[in-house]
């Protein structure tokens, strides 16, 4: 872990490098207070050189402004450096994030996984300013400091120093305890976050419900649950504060008797027994941030664990003999495919199905039939290990990843839109199109003449997840983006289900348009908009049991026949 850790000063090392000279520079300025208070209590002030005293006072003043100077060189490069590191390192997840399977994202949520990318890595990026500063220049100043007081009193320094293994052992012990709790509240903080992302992103939803008592609750469960594990934290923080505070005060009382006890019998003078009580601030001053660091080092070493836990986590891979499939036709054909998601029983069971190029192919069926899941094999977001799936005569292992899903198109019922430009997200379908290419694909989803009804037109932003558009006017953008995109292979995941029937008539011809010359798979609890389709298939407990034309099946009289016939009455 620390090999990781240290990669990423690489790009920073020369700065990093200037960081550690300035911070070894001010470290050694500090020893020139002791120094120059024992030569004149010592020598200077008894023999009256005047000349001498304001030759020194200068000189340490001047000593006092340049190391300033380099306390704001540290202070503002030394954190620099620290959040390039940060930036660095949120990229890489980022980054990695992006390559990681829909399975990833079925366990974790978005708020936690925010947390790890905001809260844990500024912990990393402080670590990583302030740690190798006060781990190195530290002992220096302690080592600095040893060799100074034994210049004045060998004994006095050997028995001050006896206290060192007290706070050796103090930190070893409650060391744990403290990354413990530390990391218990990370936890928390990342539960925290969760629920909050979740209660805001439902914010209407709460409204439309007047469940702001149920929400508040939820999030008051994780409140308490984050100061629990803070106080715990706090807790061994205290201990751990408390208890070396009281030796460094032991150490102060130590002196206080001893270098009594050597001035009254002789063994020292007066002004070496004044300078080595200052000089022994040099050296309670780094154990005191040694110590500080402990707690630093807990924070950032946990966050960074929390960021190695998603960085190692094993991103979609293509398999080695996987390669671009280009010219597409849009055969489809599913091979006694079984598959379950983690955790979960079999979704899928033995499957086999062929949809010929330019084939309208339904797929209707009660919730939870598996519907959705042959939508999602098909691009190859899950991997299938029972079975295989063809495109063109190809098997979707041997197809890398990026260009199976550019030559597919999905439009689903819950449209996602990110909250930028109209034309933003319709570019989303294929960045490099032109102006022209966009407004055409607009007008054959039938939103370009509401586009130009809005003030700015195309550079209308349109809010997170579209919410200044209505329903049918996100699914028309939706649609458009795909218009763009042009693929060869059309899924329709229940496009339209969660549209008013005006609504839905008017997608539906988009949705036609956008149909023609394409394999479709249409997914839809409607039977009235798959009535046209070349094949419907009855999906129910991970298997087909009916598959045929609309006139076929209900002639069967199954299945699909009970389930029209209900859709009928209803209408």
């Amino acid at each position: 872990m620390l090999k990781r850790f240290l990669a990423y000063y690489k790009p920073h090392r020369v700065m990093f490098i200037f960081d550690m000279l300035a911070s070894l520079a001010v470290a050694s300025v500090g020893i020139f207070y002791p120094i120059i208070t024992r030569m004149m209590l010592n020598d200077l002030i008894p023999n009256k050189q005047y000349r001498d005293i304001i030759f020194f006072g200068s000189l340490l003043l001047a000593l006092y402004v340049i190391r300033s100077l380099l306390d704001y060189f540290i202070q503002y490069q030394g954190h620099v450096i620290g959040v390039k590191m940060q930036a660095n390192m949120r990229s890489d997840m980022f980054n990695h994030l992006e390559k990681l399977p829909y399975s990833f994202y079925d366990e974790n949520e978005t708020g936690k996984i925010m947390s790890r990318m905001t809260n844990d890595l500024w912990e990393v990026s402080e670590l990583a300013h302030h740690g190798p500063e006060n781990l190195i220049i530290s002992s220096i100043s302690i080592v600095t400091a040893f060799v100074y007081l034994c210049t004045i009193n060998v004994w006095l320094t050997l028995i001050i120093f006896a206290c060192v293994p007290f706070l050796v052992l103090i930190s070893w012990v409650l060391r744990k305890r403290m990354r413990d709790a530390f990391t218990e509240s990370r936890q928390s903080v990342a539960e925290i976050n969760g629920a909050l992302e979740s209660s805001i992103s439902g914010i209407r939803v709460t409204k439309a419900f007047t469940n702001a008592e149920i929400e508040s609750e939820k999030f008051e469960k994780g409140n308490v649950s984050f100061v629990e594990a803070r106080k715990k934290s706090y807790k061994a923080m205290g201990m751990f504060h408390s208890s070396t505070t009281l030796v460094t005060n032991v150490f102060n009382v130590i002196i206080l008797i001893a270098g009594g006890l050597f001035l009254y019998n002789g063994a020292i003078e007066l002004g070496d027994y004044t300078a080595f009580i200052i000089s022994v601030n040099l050296f309670l001053g780094p154990v005191n941030t040694l110590i500080g660091f402990m707690e630093q080092y807990q924070n950032g070493v946990t966050g960074f664990k929390r960021f190695l836990e998603i960085i190692d986590t094993e991103p979609e891979i293509d398999s080695s003999e996987a390669g671009e499939i280009e010219n597409v036709e849009g055969n489809i054909y599913f091979k006694n495919v079984t598959y379950g998601y983690e955790g979960d029983s079999d979704v899928l069971h033995d499957l086999t199905l062929e949809i010929k190029k330019g084939e309208i192919f339904a797929l209707v069926g009660p919730s939870g039939g598996g519907k959705t899941t042959i939508c999602h094999l098909i691009p190859h977001f899950y991997n299938v290990e029972k079975g295989e799936i063809f495109i063109d005569g190809k098997e979707i292992h041997d197809i890398t990843m990026k260009s199976l899903r550019q030559n597919i198109g999905i439009v689903q019922q819950d449209v996602y839109l990110f909250n930028a430009s109209i034309r933003d997200n319709i570019l989303y379908g294929r960045p490099n199109a032109t102006e022209e290419e966009v407004i055409e694909a607009a007008k054959r989803a039938n939103i370009h003449d509401y586009v130009m009804t809005l003030e700015k037109g195309y550079d209308t932003v349109i809010g997170e997840r579209g919410v200044k558009l209505s329903g049918g006017q996100k699914q028309r953008l939706s649609i458009a983006r795909v218009f763009l995109k042009n693929p060869p292979i059309l899924i329709l995941d229940e496009a339209t289900s969660a549209l008013d029937n005006t609504t839905e008539i008017l997608i539906q011809r988009s949705l036609d348009e956008l149909c023609k010359g394409r394999t479709t798979i249409v997914v839809a609890h409607r039977l009235s908009t798959v009535k046209n389709a070349d094949k419907i298939a009855v999906v129910s407990d991970g298997r087909i049991t009916e598959l045929g034309r609309h006139d076929e099946l209900v002639a069967q009289n199954g299945t699909y026949a009970s389930l029209y016939k209900l859709q009928f009455r209803a209408s």
